[in-house]
């Protein structure tokens, strides 16, 4: 399966390195081995041998040098810029990673103008070329990541799912983190999946947990740098009374979430987030994922704003319901806003008096990416 980013590598390799950034198993080795063909040499830092050859610089004669997991060395920055620019003409440098980069800037000269960043994520309505409520019911129960997907059961995403969070924690994590209480941030990972969509409360979860609010909070933040949650903030203006330290979070497998109408929000925030991070990464927009919650507890699910200012607003549910009040008072607030409010099931499709699409899922989601 030809990934959306494909190309995007390619026409960015002929000028700089590329960073892809991603999940673990979202695709990432097999979309830069795809790019090159045969001619590359892909390390992994993880294996003892390849680790050798990276440190020794003994690189085989190919044009393109896939390094994975490097950000695990601590010099991994300094080695990337001496060697890129010693090696800019002669070589290609692709380096993925399971976690986020940008937090494992371990010391020594900044990488700035030498790299472009590209996040990739599980696969989409819109990648797969999906077209019918089907489809979209089968992308729920299996997930985006193209394991579970391809083996076509939920049976095999369940057990896929169950052991990845296993090997998130026990083995990615900890080969960089020092995690001291294993079993009880496991035991928040369990818990993280039933509050999607509700603001979270780190105290309540310190309280739930027993441990405290620093460690709660610190294991958040690494779930997300390692790519297994984001979370979103409240969008704020002059205009409404936000609530400015409340956050929202969701999953980047989906199916983890165990009541439909949160699954389904939970899909269509990872197809957002997926669909500003292209925006950001190829185009340089500058875009946010952000959610609406006011002191009146007036909700929307999802504001995607550009240079701060809101420009769609999508209030998700499961079937055909009232037009959400709480989205048109938003609309009225900010009226060039696009606004919509999307079904999960549902069949109705029009234009209300306010200005809101109301329409099936499916129908905006095959124009994302």
């Amino acid at each position: 399966m030809k990934r959306y980013l494909e190309n995007q590598v390619k026409k960015d390799l002929a000028k700089k390195m590329v960073f892809i950034g991603g999940p673990r198993q979202v695709g990432k080795t097999t979309i830069s081995k795809n790019i090159s063909s045969e001619n590359f040499t892909y390390l992994n830092w993880d294996s003892s041998l390849d680790r050798e050859i990276i440190l020794k610089q003994e690189f085989p004669d190919t044009k393109l040098l896939i390094f994975d997991e490097i950000h695990k060395y601590k010099r991994w920055r300094n080695f990337l810029k001496g060697y890129f620019d010693k090696n800019r003409d002669e070589k290609q440098i692709l380096v993925t990673g399971s976690a986020r980069l940008d937090f494992y800037r371990y010391g020594g000269d900044s990488l700035q103008g030498r790299y472009h960043h590209l996040r990739l994520h599980p696969l989409s309505y819109a990648e797969l070329k999906m077209s019918s409520n089907e489809d979209l019911m089968t992308l729920l129960n299996l997930g985006g990541f193209p394991e579970p997907f391809l083996a076509g059961t939920e049976l095999e995403a369940k057990r896929w799912s169950r052991e990845y969070r296993s090997r998130l924690i026990r083995e990615e994590i900890t080969s960089i983190e020092q995690i001291k209480d294993l079993g009880t941030m496991e035991q928040l990972m369990l818990r993280l999946p039933e509050l999607v969509a509700s603001p979270l409360s780190v105290n309540s979860l310190r309280e739930d947990l027993e441990v405290s609010f620093k460690a709660v909070a610190r294991w958040i933040e690494i779930l997300e740098r390692f790519y297994s949650i984001f979370r979103l903030s409240t969008f704020g203006s002059p205009k409404i009374k936000a609530l400015k330290k409340e956050q929202k979070h969701y999953h980047y497998d989906w199916t983890l979430v165990p009541t439909m109408p949160e699954r389904f929000e939970n899909l269509v925030a990872m197809h957002l987030l997926k669909w500003v991070n292209f925006e950001e990464d190829t185009k340089g927009r500058d875009l946010e994922l952000r959610y609406f919650r006011d002191q009146e507890k007036r909700e929307v699910d999802f504001i995607i704003t550009e240079n701060r200012k809101p420009i769609i607003a999508i209030e998700c549910k499961w079937s055909d319901d009232e037009l959400s009040p709480h989205l048109k008072y938003f609309k009225n607030k900010f009226p060039e806003t696009d606004s919509y409010q999307l079904t999960a099931i549902g069949k109705k499709d029009y234009v209300s008096d306010t200005k809101i699409r109301v329409m099936p899922a499916i129908k905006f989601l095959k124009g994302l990416v």
